[in-house]
């Protein structure tokens, strides 16, 4: 077993050296990684395990070809040391040989290091030290890595180039840091019951209340906030093997992605449960709105107002931040169709269960709600029907979301679909 250390040693060989010499003091075995991708010219004395000419060739590269893409094509070459690196990192975690991963690391190394901590798994240790993760500018790049993966950040304030009582103290923070991690670790403990996953939002609070206090007892619920990153997060962990069922009842952001919403989760949403062959308890909640805020969008020919119309229809003002849309006939028929889709490739339909709640989708579009529009939600049902595979059930629910009723019928179709049990695995299966 081995720590990963990886870094840029022609840039930050003093920092590196610390690290590694304080890791390994703890009794840990290292594997120095250099991402080095510049010319060659600075020749340092510490000698990593991996090269950059082999960090290249795991990327599908050379080290040569890689260094004359960096004038006008630098992205490209920090993918191919990024994908090196993460297949490296993979295949030596997928034979039992990696129990954690720490970076030291400016903007290149950062975005090249993410995707390296991006391709393991949950619960592994990964430390990034790192002087630019911070950067407002580029929170929403980040984003896209810490949004699914339990990566440590430790920012730095300065460089970590040579070596002063700052770097100093950086690298013994990052040197207990990773080992603590490691240390702490303990063998997976066989489940007690099955893991699930749910995805909820403000607007079917209740509804989530009323789920878990339905199942608790016999199932461990973990919730994920469905407001596009949360969406994220789960798909990514499903798609890791890491649950057993999944109650997604909040699956519009793959609606918001179609129309242009601010909770717009990736292309792949709805997927990770179809790939796995899990258990998939799905419901309409919040495909009767549209995430449009803040309010001043609307006065300023913002182009998903000016598209959509939106300061024609039904609005739901929270604040002036947030503001909610109520979904067109036209929308609610093309979403329940692209849904439909997604679903259809389940290869075990009959653990696909959609429930219709007929007297409102979330909060509000219930009766007297600021949304309701029952016509509207009712030609979602009937696109839904229509376009998906018979053997995908749908049920309806003589009740809104927020009800007993509801919860009530979202344990029953999880029960239905974990009889007989599924035994949880305590390892995800695909790193």
């Amino acid at each position: 077993m081995a720590i990963f250390i990886i870094g840029m040693v022609d840039e930050r060989e003093e920092a590196l050296t610390l690290l590694k010499e304080k890791i390994e003091a703890r009794g840990h075995r290292v594997v120095l990684a250099d991402v080095s991708i510049g010319t060659g010219a600075i020749l340092p004395a510490l000698k990593p395990d991996l090269t950059p000419a082999e960090i290249a060739q795991a990327g599908g590269s050379d080290i040569e070809t890689v260094r004359g893409l960096l004038a006008k094509e630098r992205d490209k070459a920090i993918g191919v040391m990024g994908a090196g690196m993460a297949n490296l990192a993979a295949a030596r975690y997928a034979a039992g040989e990696l129990e954690g991963v720490i970076a030291v690391a400016g903007m290149t190394g950062t975005v090249l290091s993410l995707t390296v901590m991006r391709a393991l798994p949950f619960g592994l240790p990964k430390v990034l030290i790192s002087s630019v993760a911070a950067m407002p500018a580029y929170a929403a790049k980040f984003a896209e890595y810490f949004g699914v993966r339990d990566i440590t950040v430790m920012h730095t304030v300065t460089d970590t180039v040579g070596m002063n009582a700052l770097v100093r103290r950086l690298m013994l923070n990052g040197a207990g840091a990773v080992c603590g991690m490691v240390e702490a670790a303990e063998p997976p403990a066989a489940a007690d019951k099955p893991l699930i996953a749910m995805t909820e939002f403000g607007f079917c609070d209740k509804g989530a209340g009323y789920v878990r206090a339905r199942i608790q007892d016999r199932f461990n619920i973990v919730s994920f906030h469905a407001t596009g990153l949360g969406d994220r997060a789960v798909e990514d962990l499903v798609g890791q093997g890491l649950f057993d069922a999944f109650i997604d009842l909040v699956p519009a952001n793959y609606g918001e992605y179609l129309l242009g919403g601010n909770r717009a989760a990736a292309p792949d949403r709805l997927e990770a449960a179809c790939r796995r062959g899990v258990p998939y308890i799905l419901s309409p909640c919040g495909f009767d709105m549209l995430s449009c805020g803040p309010i001043e969008r609307r006065d300023k020919a913002d182009p998903l107002w000016v598209a959509r119309k939106l300061a024609d229809r039904a609005l739901f003002i929270q604040d002036a931040m947030r503001v909610q849309a109520r979904t067109s006939r036209e929308e609610v028929v093309a979403i329940a169709a692209a849904v439909a889709e997604k679903l259809n490739r389940h290869p075990r339909k009959a653990l696909v269960k959609f429930l219709l709640p007929l007297e409102g989708f979330s909060s509000l579009s219930v009766a007297g709600g600021q949304l309701y529009a029952p016509e509207i939600d009712a030609a979602f049902a009937a696109a839904l029907r229509a376009h998906l595979d018979p053997a995908i059930e749908t049920i309806a629910v003589d009740a809104h979301i927020n009800t007993p009723e509801f919860g009530q019928a979202a344990a029953a179709a999880l029960e239905a679909c974990l009889a007989p049990p599924i035994h949880h695995s305590a390892h995800p299966t695909d790193p």
